[in-house]
């Protein structure tokens, strides 16, 4: 069977990164516009400056941490960063920030599209860097099988990640369309599942050192990922219902619920 041969460049991984960067917040700010003024005006009433300082204290030692706990195992040891990472980290920090404010509900929804495209574009960089970037797949003779370089026909990993999450991209984009509560209050645990997820599945096809039984430390940081948006999403669901089923008991002025 014939490999699909890829031109490659260290350099597109910086070009594709400004250019995911600018894209995000270009996106950030059309959303912004369009459906989430309301919810970023009610999250910027609970939170301060130490909701953005908290942020950063979570995703940069969370990108590097993260990426070289991996890649200082590689066969020739470097440093690097993950953006799942990056993810995990500010989660943490952003959700310790929370509990001591005493902020409840998702306070990341104007983030989804962003980091979302993100990803979408991000990947194609780490794709088209080729076999420098480490992001590579397992050999595998498949019809659709890449030569990063070294003639080894190898999973696509970076493009099945890029195509997932631009799947989710366009279902948020039409949750947003139709106000769905899921896409409006929720969207964030939503990428959180839906990232975890499909970055778990990829993850065997890459080359990665296992650190429990066949898992490598980025399916545990998926995993915890796919744990929290469901416990968040569920305990976001409950708030919901219950501020629903107060505001029908509130006595109208025939003194009847309403």
């Amino acid at each position: 069977r014939g490999i699909i041969h890829v031109p490659t460049a260290p350099w597109a991984h910086t070009v594709f990164d400004l250019t995911a960067w600018s894209a995000g917040l270009g996106v950030s700010v059309v959303l912004y516009r369009w459906r989430l003024r309301e919810l970023t005006q009610d999250v910027a009433r609970k939170v301060d400056g130490g909701y953005f300082a908290a942020l950063v204290v979570g995703a940069i030692p969370g990108a590097w941490i993260a990426g070289s706990l991996t890649s200082l195992r590689f066969a020739s040891p470097a440093l690097s960063h993950s953006v799942v990472g990056a993810l995990v980290g500010a989660i943490v920090a952003i959700e310790i920030y929370k509990r001591l404010r005493g902020v409840a509900g998702s306070t990341g929804g104007v983030f989804v599209g962003s980091f979302s495209l993100g990803v979408v574009i991000g990947r194609l960089g780490c794709f088209f860097a080729g076999l420098p970037d480490g992001t590579y797949g397992t050999p595998k003779r498949l019809p659709w099988a890449v030569d990063l370089g070294d003639g080894v026909g190898r999973h696509p990993v970076q493009l099945y990640e890029s195509a997932a999450m631009a799947v989710f991209l366009a279902a948020y984009l039409i949750g947003l369309q139709r106000r769905s509560p899921w896409a409006m209050r929720r969207g964030f645990y939503a990428m959180c599942l839906w990232y975890g997820v499909q970055r778990f599945a990829w993850e065997f096809l890459k080359p990665y050192p296992t650190l429990v039984g066949p898992f490598n430390l980025f399916h545990l940081l998926c995993g915890g990922l796919v744990a929290y948006g469901w416990l968040y999403w569920r305990g976001d669901l409950r708030r919901e219902r219950g501020a629903q089923g107060r505001a029908l008991s509130v006595p109208g002025p025939d003194h009847q619920p309403v």
